[in-house]
């Protein structure tokens, strides 16, 4: 018998009407949503974060097999470890592996070797990818599937009027160690989670309009 089976769906009904203002709300609301790097220290509410790495884990996957894991830091020595460690690979991408191209790429946004928002957060967010393992199935288009899922988590995140940034030191091994995984996860998104601080700034950047990044056929 085939392993193949289904179940009734109960899609969310919009009545057509609808469609388009509903669209446009959401738009509105992620339209604000910023990459922050100054962060106040004030506590995320119960259940926040929960309720959002639920959201995320509703990602499509390749066959199913949901390749992610999300370990949540809020210890302080445990951020600590994770911000010295992260910043010695930083000082050697932006003083040594880093072109010239890329590095005047990052020039308008203001980025540096020094992250201090993954101590000033509340939290941070580790995501794994989760590789064949001896207690894992293989999977299919990880990087694809995670990265999705970071997606609903950053929109998740931002509707309940939480800031986040997207890091990716690299390498990412130094992971491993401060969230005690296995080798078979692989650290791909470092994500502090919090209420932007009073003062926080933003680089005064543009996004493309619509005829920029729509193609109709």
């Amino acid at each position: 018998m085939s392993p193949y089976q289904t179940v009734p769906l109960h899609p969310l009904v919009v009545p057509a009407e609808q469609a388009q203002a509903r669209a446009r709300e959401f738009h509105e609301v992620m339209a604000r949503r910023r990459t922050v790097r100054d962060y106040d220290r004030r506590p995320i509410p119960d259940g926040v974060l929960e309720w959002a790495v639920r959201t995320a884990a509703t990602a499509p996957s390749g066959a199913h097999v949901q390749p992610w894991r999300f370990v949540v830091v809020t210890d302080p020595d445990r951020k600590r470890r994770l911000r010295e460690a992260a910043e010695a690979e930083e000082r050697e991408f932006y003083g040594h592996r880093a072109s010239a191209e890329w590095l005047a790429a990052l020039e308008p946004i203001g980025t540096d070797w020094h992250k201090p928002f993954l101590e000033d957060a509340p939290a941070v967010i580790v995501v794994f990818e989760v590789h064949k393992g001896p207690d894992s199935p293989r999977p299919y288009y990880t990087k694809e599937s995670v990265g999705i899922a970071v997606g609903l988590l950053l929109a998740s995140l931002h509707q309940a009027g939480l800031a986040t940034l997207t890091h990716t030191p690299s390498p990412m091994k130094f992971l491993n160690e401060v969230c005690e995984r296995p080798a078979e996860e692989r650290a791909a998104y470092v994500i502090p989670v919090g209420y932007p601080a009073a003062a926080a700034h933003v680089p005064d950047l543009r996004r493309k309009e619509l005829d920029e990044v729509l193609v109709r056929l």
